[in-house]
Order: C-alpha cells, then sequence, then structure tokens
C-alpha cells in the first residue's frame, strides 16, 4: 500500500461536500485505504450548532471516523492556529492509522492553514487589548481604514465588518509581521506531499435558490429553538459563535429586534454572500478538480488521483 494521502474536499456551502466526503471514504475503504474525516468547517467545531451548520448527524455518517466536529463550546473563540494545530494533529493520527485524511468544509483559511505551510504570528495579548477596546469604542470601520492604509492587500479580503479578523491583522502588522493578506502565500509549500484537492460547484442561478430554500428548511426545522437552547450554554458571550450565519439573525429575533421573515431573509442575503466569497477563495486553489458533487463518481475520482491500492 502507498502512504496515506490528504484528501481536501472544498468549496461554497450547500454544493454537497458532506456527501461526495462520504462517498470517497467509502470507496477508498472499499479499495483497501481505510478513510476518516476531519471538519473544515469554522462553525461545525461548536457544540449543539446542528441546524444552522448543516451538520451530518452522528447516525448519517455511516461507520466513517469524523473528527473536530464538536470540539469547542459556544462561548469558545475559534482561532485560525488553534485549528492549524488541532487539524494536522488529527491527520497525523489519521496517517500514523494506516489511513487517508479527507479534510472538508468551507472555511478557506482555516482550510488553507492546512494544506500549506501556513506560519502564524505570535500573539501580544497587552496590545489585543487595546485593539479591542479601540474596537469596542470606536467601531470596526475606523480600525479597518487603519487597516487598509497599512496593508491594503489584507484589507481587500476582509469584511470590514468583522472586527476580530481587523483587531488580528493591526495585531500583526504591530509587531512588524506581515499579515499573509488573508490568502495564499506567494508560492505556497504543500504541508503534506501527497496532497488532493476536490472543489465542488453549482451552477450560481441554481445554487442560490438552493441556498434560499435551505434557510427556510433550517427555520422549519427549529433553528430558532436550537438559539434559545444555546442561550442556556453562553452562546451571546461567544466571540464567534454569537456572529455566525442565521444564529445572529436568529438571535435577534428571540430579542423581538427583527420579525421571523427578516431573520430568514438576513440570512439567504449574508449566505448567498459567503457562499460567493467562497467560490472566489477556492478560485486561488490552482491544483483543485472542481466537480458537480450530484453527479460525480467517487470511484473515478480515486482513480484519477491514483488513489485505488495497488
Amino acid at each position: 500500500m502507498t502512504a496515506p494521502a490528504l484528501w481536501a474536499v472544498v468549496g461554497a456551502t450547500g454544493t454537497g461536500k458532506t456527501g461526495l466526503s462520504l462517498d470517497l471514504a467509502e470507496t477508498l475503504a472499499a479499495n483497501g485505504r481505510p478513510a476518516e474525516i476531519v471538519n473544515a468547517d469554522a462553525m461545525q467545531l461548536y457544540r449543539g450548532m446542528d441546524i444552522g451548520t448543516a451538520k451530518i448527524p452522528v447516525g448519517q455518517r455511516r461507520g466513517i471516523p469524523h473528527h473536530l466536529f464538536d470540539a469547542l463550546a459556544v462561548t469558545d473563540e475559534a482561532a485560525v492556529a488553534w485549528y492549524q494545530d488541532a487539524a494536522r494533529t488529527a491527520i497525523r493520527a489519521i496517517h500514523d492509522r494506516g489511513a487517508d485524511a479527507i479534510l472538508v468544509g468551507g472555511s478557506g483559511l482555516y482550510i488553507s492553514s492546512v494544506l500549506w505551510d501556513f506560519r502564524f504570528p505570535p500573539r501580544d495579548e497587552a496590545l489585543r487589548a487595546r485593539l479591542e477596546a479601540e474596537l469596542e469604542s470606536e467601531g470596526a470601520g475606523v480600525l479597518f481604514q487603519r487597516l487598509r492604509a497599512a496593508d491594503p492587500v489584507a484589507a481587500a479580503n476582509i469584511d470590514p465588518r468583522n472586527g476580530r479578523r481587523v483587531v488580528r491583522a493591526l495585531e500583526v502588522l504591530a509587531q512588524g509581521g506581515e499579515t499573509h493578506g488573508g490568502a495564499l502565500p506567494e508560492a505556497p509549500q504543500w504541508w503534506h506531499p501527497s496532497t488532493r484537492i476536490l472543489a465542488t460547484q453549482v451552477e450560481r442561478a441554481q445554487l442560490v435558490e438552493m441556498l434560499d430554500a435551505r434557510v427556510e428548511d433550517m427555520w422549519a426545522a427549529g433553528l430558532v429553538d436550537e438559539v434559545e437552547r444555546l442561550r442556556g450554554e453562553g452562546l451571546e458571550r461567544g466571540i464567534t459563535a454569537s456572529r455566525a450565519i442565521g444564529y445572529a439573525q436568529a438571535l435577534a429575533q428571540l430579542k423581538g429586534e427583527i420579525t421571523r421573515d427578516d431573520a430568514v431573509a438576513q440570512t439567504q442575503a449574508l449566505t448567498r454572500r459567503y457562499a460567493r466569497r467562497q467560490v472566489s477563495w477556492f478560485r486561488r486553489y490552482a491544483d483543485a478538480r472542481w466537480v458537480d458533487a450530484r453527479t460525480t463518481d467517487a470511484a473515478q475520482l480515486v482513480r484519477a488521483a491514483g488513489g485505488e491500492d495497488a
């Protein structure tokens, strides 16, 4: 048997990554190569955030080991540097068991941090505290303008409303570091030598319809009740979890700040925008093979990648 490989199944939300990853794992196992799945969706890291993240239930995982799902409490802050270490640790353990690892998700920076040789600059807690105080008093817009003046490339890849990422970029710059522009290194080097990337895609008009329907289904499936339960676990104190698309809107609905229809419409609009950003991110992956997960045969993908056991 050849050395274990690292597969990455990436793409925009709603494009069939989960189903393809399961089919891929089963196909690899049928060819004598056991495989395990590692989560690369930032919000699926959180325990209890199931409906709004479309997290696959344990009973539907086909007996395939899954890692880094439900790894954090909603009060924890997800950080890319933490995730990089956690994911690579999981992948090394999978490979040590003689299995292929399948990294699955749509969180671009998280995935890139694992696939390529990213080195994150150190943290300065005192500096971070000062910047967060400024964020609280002056707002994200003021700090974003400062970032844009100092590093236009990084600013172009950061949502101006994402105060956490703006603060982190300014923290890095203040320490004399480089922000890596929120993208890939100019000459990226693989972290693992046997890496294969599958990128899922759906034609834009179809995807928009699918995403809008998906949001409606989440509300119908009880997302608001899920958010109400998570409030009891401290969701509103969570820096990352409370801002997740769908969860922030459901919270606002529960507080009476917006109506159900407004919550759904806002979530649909934000989801469509997020999907566009995801597509743009993964288009930078020169080595990705783009597929439609709805019609792709996993066995053909394995054969094409040389993933059958000789």
